[in-house]
């Protein structure tokens, strides 16, 4: 059964995502028939499965087709979406499902094909310089949007292309001061403090910076930046991670199917994490309330420009159900839940602790299988539909702070055992998600979720340990 809210953030079924198979078909079709004409795009296809093991329709920004394809194209449910492009195009997405979106123009389709594809990678540079491409591009740093032709074969033209916190289509050159304030921005980002005496400076000193950052680039190229140093600090504090991250890189292909952002935080600043992606322009999308069930919510966030989507869990009470908590503040808690003793014990996901895991889109079976040879394993998948599959690496056990758990146990909140245990063995602190949509399904099963928040509880993990 699909997964639905109890109750949706904004308008009642707004959150009742829809599968879009007819959609996504004959997208996979369109984009089978450009690899059957481009050589570069076909070989590129096979290494993604092989070598990374990510699904080349998942890379895929946009492609071309011929705008007698319209009536079609609409019947499946994409919409025209009004974006800067050039005059004679007209771009359509579907507005309810994940897939690429499709540029309409005259001669857009060649022989059945679309004439024109581009895929989306963190960095054209790096792409570039993996592919041996030289120098040769459209767009310099801080453009926000950089592309360049891989190959053009008989006409069908192959593009990479990098965004910066854009949708549109046109290519301007940046001034000299937006390109130094991007520089500046990564610099601020990357040298956050994330550690204060008392958290609460910590979370001052983050809003601060935010509100200094989107001063001087805006508060799109602000959001993307940011969220690309968190998955950074994420990676330095997780061996599957860098292990996947280097394997895509060695295509030049990054972080660019990345799915959704896990961050855990605490009752005490949960409503300041979501009132911080609100900053930034976010829009709240599901809000689950788990509440008796497995004593957790969440508030599901997607940034319309960027395309990031976040999922932000906190422990919560049986009868805070009946509330917004991503707005109310919650105050503290008798006990502490799955999500809570993660954060007395690593510190929120927001500050010290670093995301709880990345999800990105995979192969499942085939990222599953090579993480295998390289030594990392994977948990027993806590979603398994056609639609939807996802399953944890084995979690990186992290050293804990001998402050923080000390003030767990004078707090009554853990055991004086438990308190010997996490000092002598660490505890888990993030993971890596294997994640593969069908569809262009955009939403969660709340039962899986609340398996996996169920199963990854630092309290059950330290018997997993010996």
């Amino acid at each position: 059964m699909l997964a639905t809210p109890e109750k949706p953030a904004t308008g009642a079924g707004s959150f009742d995502w829809p599968l879009a198979y007819d959609a996504e078909a004959f997208l996979r079709r369109q984009i089978d028939a450009f690899l059957a004409h481009n050589t570069a795009a076909r070989q590129l296809a096979g290494r993604m499965e092989t070598e990374t093991g990510t699904d080349f329709y998942e890379w895929v920004d946009h492609f071309t087709l011929d705008p007698s394809t319209e009536t079609e194209l609409a019947a499946l449910g994409l919409r025209e979406e009004a974006v800067p492009a050039p005059k004679d195009w007209r771009i359509l997405y579907h507005p309810r499902a994940m897939m690429p979106r499709v540029v309409l123009v005259d001669g857009g389709t060649r022989d059945g094909a679309p004439k024109t594809l581009a895929i989306r990678a963190e960095s054209i540079v790096d792409f570039a310089s993996r592919h041996n491409l030289g120098p040769e591009r459209d767009g310099c740093l801080g453009a926000s949007m950089r592309q360049l032709v891989v190959s053009d074969e008989g006409g069908f033209v192959f593009r990479a292309l990098e965004r910066l916190a854009y949708r549109g289509f046109m290519i301007e050159e940046p001034t000299f001061e937006f390109v130094s304030d991007v520089v500046r921005v990564r610099e601020l980002w990357r040298m956050r403090r994330r550690d204060f005496p008392d958290d609460a400076d910590a979370v001052a000193h983050a809003f601060a910076l935010q509100a200094k950052v989107i001063g001087l680039v805006g508060r799109d190229v602000a959001c993307e930046l940011f969220f690309a140093e968190e998955r950074a600090y994420w990676e330095l504090r997780n061996t599957a991670a860098r292990i996947q991250k280097r394997r895509q890189d060695l295509l030049g292909l990054g972080w660019g199917n990345h799915d959704h952002h896990t961050f855990r935080s605490s009752r005490r600043f949960f409503a300041d994490f979501i009132r911080f992606l609100l900053n930034f322009g976010f829009e709240k999308r599901e809000r689950y309330y788990a509440g008796a069930e497995a004593g957790w919510g969440a508030q599901i966030s997607e940034h319309p420009v960027t395309g990031i989507t976040v999922f932000a869990d906190v422990d919560l009470t049986p009868d805070e159900t009946e509330i917004d908590f991503s707005t109310q503040p919650l105050p503290p808690a008798p006990r502490l839940g799955t999500v809570g003793l993660w954060c007395g014990l690593h510190g929120d996901s927001f500050l010290q602790a670093g995301m709880h895991h990345l999800e990105a889109r995979f192969d499942f079976a085939a990222l599953r299988d090579q993480l295998e040879q390289h030594g990392v394993k994977t948990m027993r998948p806590f979603s398994d539909f056609p639609f939807l599959k996802q399953a944890f690496t084995e979690g990186e056990r992290w050293a804990v702070s001998l402050p923080r758990v000390e003030k767990l146990r004078r707090q009554g909140l853990i055991t004086a055992e438990q308190e010997v245990s996490f000092i002598e063995n660490g505890a888990i602190g993030s993971h890596l998600e294997n994640l593969e949509r069908k569809g262009g399904y955009k939403g969660f099963n709340q039962k899986s979720v609340s398996v996996i928040i169920a199963a990854t509880d630092p309290r059950a993990m330290q018997h997993s340990h010996a």
